[in-house]
Order: structure tokens, then C-alpha cells, then sequence
């Protein structure tokens, strides 16, 4: 029989499948022997039963009962007794973290009856009630429906009515009226009475969590994160410790480095008599964590010694819940924690030296994604406005939109393009879709512990949070800060870095990361700051490991240099027909309306000096390294002008009895002849090589002279002839012997030895699947997956993106953009394919990717995977590729270790 319910002392951190985050490491601590309050956990596979069939498994409720007794046991008190009952927290904790995503009940056990219990004695009595409104208002939002804005609306019209600046201002007598304000509005809202019996209460907030995992926040999340939908949720009952019983008590969290910069350090956020929720929610504004030491010095320590027991433990930042409860410290949760690009390559390398994981476990511990973050720009604060408002730097970087004051006109604005800062007073889970789409969020309310904080951080967005000096007013949809009323749409600054807003636009600078790698990633010296150094020994340690090269997208000699300071191995893809475009298009459009051969020669003819002269430049940019030169691809038609506009020329000139130019007419009729319905599954690529007479000698013969030129003033050069959109082997087979005959016509002529090696792209399905005849006549494949993908799925990626992709991710449909990350289920299939039959046909077959595909860090893992010898993206995206083809490679080795053992 499955077993559904595990006590803490049965698990362990390895058992976070089953147990969630949170109970897997609550299980943890309390192995350790660390202040724990006693609980167990409902595994995920009870939520997954849950999720599939509308019900709990059937011996849940007598698993729960049998662990709940056993904890009343040691307890020496019950769930729900008068007298000092036992009261407990039923808390989400799914395998990844998913902070302020999905449920959380507190006080468990509480009704008209226990509540008097809990008080015992006067003193006890605003403690008792305060406890039993939070279980009404917990209870009611989250397991009964009701909108949370209606007990928040209770609870302000209370404070305003009594000038009570916050919840802590108001006595017993407020608070017990504030209770049954509660339960009218549960009554009223939804026709039934608050539960009194705490069995009751139990078991539909186990189901509330279990269903909060399908919420619409929580489902926003996971597509942000990738995180699969089909994991479930763990729910973690616990016995209730209280940080609200006086100042002796409170609740705060702790990270054992700045999750902000990685320093080393003790940071966090504390509430005097709060429960933990009040820290997380930003309601109150927090004390630093130092101001423990001198509050409560014998807590603070005992703190600071779990803290440094927990990150030795677990070798990596922790993020720590804690309660005080009348000077007794409790550990209410730890993990991993959530850090900033910054922190992850300081914090990687700080563990490293401190012998805690090892050169291959910190390059685990970063990122593409992270990297790229750093090379974002900054604000030049050399030209900026004034400062309006100070707050806390919660996540670093640099952000500039208008300011919104609500998750939805946050949506709306970004998806018509524009940027946005999401400012709230404090967000809450509810806001996730606005700060998805804002580019920043400012609050004026929370520390670096705050949902908004926290979210963001994971995010990797901009956020300032606990700007006190602002007074955000959402009905007005403004803020006053410095005296200035900003209004919903006026642009702001937001510096995540500094913690500071200014009015308007601040010019932005390229970051420390990007010069670093812009002037060639070389070793940088003392004066450099902190993260180049640690970026540069995190690359050095990925281009040792990876066996990927790493190539670049490149079409000017410009490019192609700046990719070489990137660490680029070579060129995967030059593009030919972007130099054919500005004032070169004239003479492409006299090889178009040539009328016979001489003209289309002569064309040609004055077209091969220009290539020349680019190609010259590329291999000289990239002397020694492969240059794979793509010949022309894209349908003539869109080297001319626009059939419509066109058509209104000549209209216009007719109707104002005006000569037309004779051009245009010859131009409408030639755009006309070769107008097609889906031109991009038209004429084009090797067709074009097939039936315009000449076009591929002069582009190879161009070729061929760029390499001759080099060659003779001393350089190296390595060009790579590459065929675009082959479907069937007699394309390539024919382009392949004029190709040939071009290079030996100017060997010939030049006395020099040309070894240009003649491959192809693989974009098309069919490609994929007869690659090894393709391979018989093929010295390399680059896959390009952008048509791949195109050609695969069957759509346009200029029409659908922002006809349906949206909708396509919000219904699950995908998990990432098929162009962002690759389809391994379809797209990656058919590159296995192709890579598997092409390698059996030709055994030294070199194979790569030039698509974007090949910039895009979980791709990067996936063409490691199926043996492709060099992934090839824009100059920008090289670092992120190289690292990451090094995280492949240690991945890769660590997975072959495991499995051998």
C-alpha cells in the first residue's frame, strides 16, 4: 500500500520528490538535531491522486489522524482542547520553490471556544485573538473563496477608525470584533458559517494547498521557471510556534550570504511579535536582522550558529524562517536560497575557496542565464536626474519604464510593447502576471525578504522594495515622493543596485561583465571589480570543460571581430544577402530585370568586387578560424520594392497624367511574375542556386579571390561553402560540382590551392530524415533551426508569435517558445536523426547548429547531448554558450559517474 504521510523524522533533504521542499528539508534539520517544531508531511503523490481524480486518496484522512495522535502524544495537548490547545500550520512546500505561489494556514484549531484556552490569562488575551483573526482571514481567502481585499478593506476601516498606524495598535477588544467581522463575511460571501470544528478545518486546508497548486499564480510561476505541472504539491502540518506573544517573541528570515551581492555575512529581515507571514507580506516595515543582537543577544547567537551549521550542511546559501517564541528560537523552514546573478558567481566562487564544493560543483552553481543578466547595461548616474525616493536594493540592475499601480495595466501596457515599473505599496502572490510583465517593481513597503523582494530576485527582474519616502496611492494611480506627484505613465528609473528611483530616463552604460569580454576577456587585474574576476575564473573553468565549440552568427568584419573578443571559435553562419541590401540593391535589381544573359552577367559581374571585398574582411576578422559563408537564401522578391507600393506610384502617376518611370513599370511586373503566396516556401535557398543562371559562381568565385587575397598578404584564411534549404541530395549534388568547378577554375588561374569544404543546412524535415544520403555529398551540416522549427510545426514564426503564442503558453501547450528553447520531442527528434544516419553515411561529418537555437542555455545542453561538434549565435550570446556547453560537459560526466555507481 503507497504510504501518503511521512514524519519529519523519517526524511531527509534526498527525499524532495516526495516530500516537497520544505518537508524534505524540515525532515533535515530535525536529523541534525536542529530546534524544530515537531510535524509531518503529506507527499505529492497524495497531491497528484488529488489533482487526477477530484479526491483525496482514500486512507489519507486516517494517515493524517494516526500522525496527528502521535503528535498530540508527545505534545501532551490536543488539536482543538479548551484548555492550552495544540494549534498547528498546514503549509505548501512543493519540489522546486515556489515562494508566495500557492497556500498557507496558520492556527490550525482555533474556534470560539479553544481561543479562550489560548489565552489562559489576561495578558495572553490580544495574543489569543490576534492568532484566531489570522486563521479567519487565512481560512476564509484561501480554503472558503472569499477575496482577501474584503478582510484587508475590515481591517483598514479598523486601524483608520482607531489612528492605529498598524495591526500591533490595536487591543483585544478590536481584535475580538474584528473576528466576527471576519465570519459575517464568510457567511455572507458564501452562504455557510466558518468551521469551528479544528478536524474540519484540517482537512480542507490539506486540500486547499493540494488545489492551490493548479492557482493561476502558481501556474504563471511554473511557466516562468519551467517548473513541470504534473509534480504536485507536499503539504506540511506543523505545530504552531508563536513569534506574536509580546516583544520577547518575533518572527524573521535570515540568508547566511547577501542574496543581493553574495558578500559574506548575516542578512535578513525581523518583526518583533509577528508571525511569520507579516515578514514575508510587507505589511510592516522590518528591523534589520543585526537589531536582534540587541533585542535578544542569547537568540541572535544561537541564530548565528544554526546559520553557519546550515550553509557548512548544505554548502550553499541558505534561506532560513525562524521564530522566537518567549525567547526560545525555532526553525520553521531552510533551502537553497534564491540570489541574484551577481550573488551566484560571488557566492560560487567564495565556497570554492573555502573548500566547501569544488571547481566543477561552482560552475554548476551559475548559469547562462545569469551571465547574461550581467552583461546587461547600467545607469551612467553621471548624467542622471535627481534622486526622488530611496529604498532597499533588493535585486540588482538597471530598469526604465512607465509607472503602473496594478497587475493587469501592467499586462495590458507591456503587451503593446511598451515598458513598464510595476509600484505598489506591497505586492502580494496575486500580482505575479504584472511582474512578469513589468521591467522593474518599486514598493514602498518590505525588505530584502519580501514577496516582492523574493520574487524578483528569482526572476532576475529590478526591484526596490521599503522605499519609505514614497507614498504610493493606487485609487489616485500615483505616487508623491520629494514632494513630486508622479501619475500611472509618467517614466521612471528604477537602479536595483543602488536602491534608488529617479524621474525619467537615465542613459544606460555598458556593464564591468560586458567591457570584460568586449576587450577580449583577458585576465583581469587587481582593479577589476569583483564579478569580472569571478566571471573570468568561471569561464576558464567552462572552456576547459566543454567539448562544444562555440561559433558565431557574423556579417561584417565588424561582427565577426567583436565575436573573436567574445571567444568565438570561427563563424557557423555569414549571411550573404544582407550584403546585398542599401545601395547594392540596384544592382541586384538589374540581375533581376536583366533580359537575357549578357545583362544578368553583367550584373553578376559588378556584383562579385562588393562580395569580395566583404569576404576579404570576415576571413581576415577571422583569420586561422572556419568561416562557413551561407550562399544567398532569402527570394529575390524581397530585394525589391514593395509590390503595393509600387502599384500606388504608378496609380498616381496615371491619375495626375503623369509619364510613370519606366523603371517602376518594369519593376511592378517583375515583383509581379515573381509574387507567391508563401514565398518563404517558395524560391529560394538552393532553388535559387538551381535556376538563376550564375549566381552561385559568382558568389563562390568571390569566395574563392577573398581566400586567394588573404592567403597572399600572409594570412590564414578557412571559408566553408554552405548550401541553404537542400531537401533532396541531387540539389546539393549539383550545386556541389559548380561549386567545385568555380574553385578549381580560380586555383587554377591564381596558382593557389583552394580546400573550401561544401556542406549544407539541414531546415527542412525532409532533410532531417534522408541526412545520410544528404552526408554522401555533405562535408559538414549546420542545422537551422529557425525554419526547422518553422517548417516542423507547421507556421510562420513573423505571423504566430503574437497571433497565439501567448495563449499557447498560458494553456500549457508550450512550456517555452519553440524558437527560444528547442522541441526535443519533434525538432530535437529529427536533429537526432539526421545527426545519427548523416555520421553513419560520413564518420568525420562535422555538425553544428546556427540557428538561435544555439545561444539559448537549455538548447546548448541538448545539441551537447546528440554529439553535435560546435553550436554557433549572435557575438552577445557567446559567453552565455560557452558557458553553458561547460556545464554540459560536467553534467554530462556526472551523470555517467551515477550511473556507473
Amino acid at each position: 500500500m503507497t504510504k501518503y504521510v511521512y514524519d519529519f523524522a523519517e526524511g531527509g533533504r534526498d527525499m524532495a520528490d516526495l516530500l516537497g521542499g520544505k518537508g524534505a528539508n524540515l525532515a533535515e534539520m530535525a536529523r541534525m538535531g536542529l530546534p524544530v517544531p515537531p510535524g509531518f508531511t503529506v507527499t505529492t503523490e497524495a497531491c497528484r491522486v488529488f489533482l487526477a481524480t477530484g479526491e483525496a486518496p482514500a486512507q489519507l484522512n486516517q494517515e493524517i489522524a494516526a500522525h496527528l495522535a502521535t503528535l498530540e502524544q508527545a505534545a501532551g495537548r490536543r488539536l482543538g482542547q479548551v484548555d492550552h490547545p495544540l494549534l498547528l500550520s498546514v503549509r505548501s512546500g512543493a519540489r522546486f520553490s515556489m515562494p508566495g505561489m500557492m497556500e498557507t494556514i496558520l492556527d490550525i484549531g482555533l474556534n470560539d471556544y479553544s481561543v479562550l484556552g489560548l489565552a489562559g490569562s489576561p495578558e495572553r488575551e490580544r495574543f489569543a485573538w490576534d492568532s484566531y483573526r489570522r486563521l479567519v482571514q487565512m481560512f476564509g481567502s484561501t480554503v472558503m473563496g472569499v477575496d482577501s481585499a474584503l478582510f484587508e478593506a475590515a481591517l483598514a476601516r479598523l486601524r483608520k477608525e482607531h489612528r492605529a498606524a498598524d495591526d500591533t495598535q490595536l487591543d483585544t477588544a478590536d481584535l475580538i470584533r474584528l473576528v466576527e467581522t471576519y465570519k459575517d463575511l464568510i457567511q455572507e460571501r458564501t452562504g455557510e458559517a466558518f468551521p469551528e470544528q479544528p478536524a474540519e478545518q484540517l482537512r480542507r486546508a490539506v486540500l486547499a494547498v493540494f488545489t492551490s497548486w493548479n492557482g493561476e499564480r502558481a501556474r504563471i510561476y511554473r511557466r516562468r521557471e519551467h517548473i513541470p505541472d504534473d509534480l504536485g504539491t507536499a503539504v506540511t502540518i506543523q505545530t504552531m510556534v508563536f513569534g506574536n506573544l509580546g516583544a520577547d517573541s518575533g518572527s524573521g528570515v535570515a540568508f547566511t550570504r547577501d542574496p543581493a551581492t553574495g558578500r559574506p555575512g548575516i542578512y535578513g529581515d525581523y518583526l518583533p511579535n509577528a508571525q511569520g507571514e507579516d515578514v514575508v507580506a510587507g505589511i510592516r516595515n522590518t528591523l534589520p536582522l543585526q537589531e536582534l543582537a540587541r533585542l535578544d543577544p542569547a537568540s541572535f547567537a544561537r541564530l548565528r550558529d544554526t546559520m553557519q551549521k546550515l550553509e557548512a550542511h548544505y554548502r550553499d546559501l541558505c534561506d532560513i524562517e525562524f521564530t522566537i517564541e518567549r525567547g526560545t528560537l525555532w526553525m520553521l523552514q531552510t533551502r537553497v536560497g534564491k540570489r541574484t546573478a551577481q550573488a551566484a558567481f560571488s557566492i560560487a566562487s567564495q565556497l570554492t575557496d573555502e573548500g566547501l564544493i569544488s571547481a566543477r560543483e561552482a560552475l554548476d552553481r551559475v548559469d547562462g542565464r545569469a551571465l547574461a543578466r550581467l552583461m546587461f547595461p547600467r545607469f551612467d548616474t553621471s548624467a542622471a536626474g535627481d534622486v526622488i525616493a530611496h529604498g532597499i536594493a533588493a535585486s540588482p540592475g538597471a530598469a526604465v519604464g512607465e509607472a503602473v499601480f496594478d497587475s493587469a495595466e501592467a499586462v495590458r501596457r507591456a503587451a503593446e510593447g511598451r515598458q513598464v515599473v510595476l509600484v505598489r505599496q506591497e505586492t502580494a502572490p496575486d500580482d505575479l502576471p504584472g511582474m512578469v510583465a513589468a521591467q522593474a517593481v518599486l514598493t514602498s513597503r518590505g525588505g530584502k525578504t519580501s514577496h516582492a523582494a523574493v520574487v524578483a530576485r528569482g526572476m532576475g527582474k529590478v526591484c526596490v522594495c521599503g522605499a519609505e519616502d514614497i507614498v504610493v496611492d493606487p485609487r489616485q494611480r500615483c505616487f508623491v515622493a520629494e514632494g513630486v506627484t508622479v501619475p500611472e505613465g509618467v517614466v521612471i528609473s528604477v537602479d536595483g543596485s543602488e536602491g534608488v528611483v529617479r524621474l525619467g530616463a537615465v542613459p544606460l552604460i555598458d556593464s564591468e561583465v560586458m567591457r570584460y569580454f568586449d576587450s577580449g576577456g583577458e585576465l583581469p587585474d587587481e582593479n577589476a571589480a569583483p564579478t569580472v574576476r569571478e566571471v573570468h575564473r568561471l569561464m576558464e573553468q567552462a572552456d576547459s570543460a566543454r567539448r562544444l565549440e562555440v561559433r558565431a552568427n557574423a556579417d561584417t568584419p565588424e561582427d565577426a571581430a567583436r565575436a573573436r573578443r567574445f571567444g568565438a571559435q570561427g563563424i557557423g553562419l555569414c549571411r550573404t544577402e544582407h550584403m546585398f541590401l542599401g545601395d547594392r540593391r540596384t544592382l541586384v535589381e538589374a540581375m533581376i530585370l536583366a533580359h537575357d544573359d549578357a545583362g544578368r552577367a553583367a550584373a553578376l559581374a559588378a556584383l562579385l568586387p562588393l562580395q569580395r571585398q566583404d569576404f576579404t574582411g570576415i576571413l581576415q576578422a577571422m583569420d586561422s578560424l572556419p568561416v562557413t559563408i551561407r550562399l544567398l537564401d532569402p527570394p529575390l522578391h524581397e530585394f525589391l520594392p514593395d509590390r503595393t507600393e509600387l502599384s500606388v506610384r504608378l496609380a498616381r502617376d496615371e491619375a495626375l497624367g503623369r509619364a510613370p518611370e519606366p523603371r517602376d513599370a518594369e519593376l511592378l511586373a517583375a515583383v509581379t511574375r515573381m509574387h507567391e503566396e508563401n514565398p518563404m516556401l517558395g524560391l529560394r535557398g538552393v532553388r535559387l542556386g538551381l535556376v538563376v543562371p550564375g549566381l552561385v559562381a559568382m558568389q563562390v568565385r568571390a569566395i574563392a579571390e577573398a581566400v586567394v587575397a588573404c592567403r597572399r598578404a600572409g594570412g590564414d584564411p578557412r571559408a566553408e561553402i554552405m548550401v541553404p534549404l537542400v531537401d533532396a541530395v541531387e540539389e546539393l549534388h549539383l550545386v556541389k560540382e559548380e561549386v567545385e568547378r568555380v574553385l578549381s577554375e580560380v586555383s587554377q588561374e591564381t596558382g593557389v590551392t583552394l580546400d573550401c569544404p561544401v556542406g549544407t543546412m539541414i531546415e527542412l524535415p525532409r532533410a532531417a530524415l534522408t541526412a545520410g544520403k544528404i552526408a554522401r555529398d555533405a562535408q559538414f551540416f549546420s542545422f537551422g533551426t529557425n525554419d526547422l522549427t518553422q517548417t516542423t510545426w507547421g507556421f510562420s514564426r513573423d505571423d504566430v508569435e503574437a497571433a497565439f503564442f501567448s495563449a499557447y503558453l498560458d494553456k500549457g501547450i508550450f512550456e517555452a517558445s519553440p524558437f527560444e528553447t528547442i522541441d526535443r520531442e519533434g525538432v530535437g527528434r529529427l536533429v537526432e536523426i539526421a545527426v545519427r544516419e548523416g555520421r553513419a553515411a560520413r564518420p568525420d561529418l562535422k555538425i553544428g547548429v546556427c540557428g538561435e537555437h544555439g545561444g539559448d542555455p537549455e538548447s546548448v545542453h541538448f545539441f551537447h547531448g546528440v554529439g553535435l561538434d560546435y553550436v554557433s549565435c549572435s557575438p552577445f550570446r557567446i559567453p552565455v554558450a560557452r558557458l553553458e556547453a561547460g556545464r554540459a560537459a560536467l553534467a554530462s560526466v556526472a551523470a555517467d559517474e551515477r550511473r556507473a555507481s
